[in-house]
């Protein structure tokens, strides 16, 4: 008897999984979002978005020519990170600043020979637009380091010793080459896979309400715990899908680095897929609108994963309560996980932490969802 019953159970949930996956494959905007989405956004991001300055436009103003002045200029025009226009006053240069012509201006001054090597004056003037603070700390420091590598050439050219206070000698560990692209796409997978979960489970209850069918599924024998089921393996399935495809482009497309192990990156998406599908399913069990579902999953799943989960904005900069509230975003702890694989590797302090909060936040959406779904009509 009871074998007879564990069977039927087996069919009613096949049946139902079958009967979703013919929704999805009816529906072209599921199959979009699943595979065509993750593409769209990546490309965008991986080649629209960076927080590297590259071919900057600086201006250049020379007081004075001299082989000294020519030696330093040449840096910049050697330089990837600048795009060097001169001018010929100070005062062009800050009208070119001020029409945002250039973003940052390298003024040589008329004594710019004779106090190269005196810490006691300042041989060369630089202002920079400070609007974006982020980009003029960068073009900044890159202008810094074209003056800091030549004035070492040039004192070694004169056979004396540069005096600094203090002589650095640095590494970078994890991301060598310093490309934001390989700090983004990882975080930016994170994301889309909220997006999938989240935005296309918000609405497959509600759907069913909208349409009547839910009606006719209440009547049948069908348990709570297989309707449940029916809706979360076949949008599992998809998203998973929808992640081989970013992993792919993230390696083969944008070129960055994975030092993981794929098993490990299966895991954890496995996990952070359910967190997603879960608050996608409370959402719709609780709103019995696609609209209103759709607007409430936009809110509560894809801003927060794009804004306070570390994809962008660093969690450590944040005020106290803020960063309090990232714990909430399952997000978080995903994005953690997929940088960590990509540019460091298998790190298990890191991985096991944040595996076992997304395990905590799934097993507790579904515990809500088993307790909000009703199988009665209301």
């Amino acid at each position: 008897m009871a074998n007879r019953d564990t069977g039927k159970n087996r069919m009613r949930l096949s049946g139902l999984i079958k009967k979703e996956a013919y929704q999805i494959i009816r529906d072209p905007s599921a199959i979009g979002i699943a595979f065509l989405l993750p593409v769209i956004l990546l490309l965008i991001f991986g080649y629209g978005v960076s927080l590297d300055a590259e071919h900057v436009p600086v201006g250049l103003v020379i007081e004075k020519q001299g082989p000294e002045v020519s030696q330093f200029i040449s840096g910049f025009y050697r330089s990837e990170y600048f795009d060097p226009k001169i001018f010929p006053s100070i005062q062009e240069a800050e009208r070119a600043l001020m029409h945002r012509e250039v973003v940052g201006i390298v003024w040589t001054r008329s004594n710019f020979a004779r106090t190269l090597l005196n810490t006691s004056d300042a041989p060369i003037g630089v202002i920079v637009n400070g609007v974006d603070a982020n980009q003029a700390r960068i073009i900044e420091g890159y202008i810094m380091g074209v003056w800091i590598n030549w004035l070492h050439q040039y004192a070694r050219s004169k056979g004396v010793a540069l005096q600094v206070p203090v002589n650095v000698k640095y590494r970078i560990w994890f991301n060598s080459a310093v490309r934001s692209r390989n700090f983004l796409v990882p975080g930016l997978i994170a994301v889309i896979m909220t997006l999938i979960g989240g935005m296309l489970t918000s609405m497959v209850v509600a759907r069913e309400w909208e349409r009547g069918t839910m009606e006719a599924l209440l009547v049948t024998p069908v348990r709570k715990r297989e309707i449940i089921l029916g809706k979360t393996i076949p949008y599992f399935v998809l998203g998973m899908g929808g992640m081989a495809i970013s992993v792919a482009m993230a390696i083969w497309v944008f070129n960055v680095p994975f030092r993981g192990s794929f098993w490990a990156l299966s895991l954890s998406s496995g996990l952070f897929m359910l967190t997603a599908i879960g608050l996608g399913l409370i959402i719709s069990v609780t709103a019995e609108s696609q609209f209103v579902a759709g607007q409430i999953a936009i809110v509560i799943t894809f801003l927060p994963a794009f804004m306070l989960s570390g994809f962008v904005f660093d969690i450590g900069s944040m005020p106290g309560p803020i960063q309090a509230v990232t714990h909430l975003v399952s997000a978080r702890y995903f994005v953690s996980i997929l940088q960590t694989l990509f540019l460091c590797g298998d790190i298990w302090p890191i991985f096991i932490i944040n595996c076992l909060w997304l395990a905590g936040m799934a097993l507790f959406f579904f515990v809500v969802i088993r307790k909000k779904f009703k199988k009665r009509l209301q």
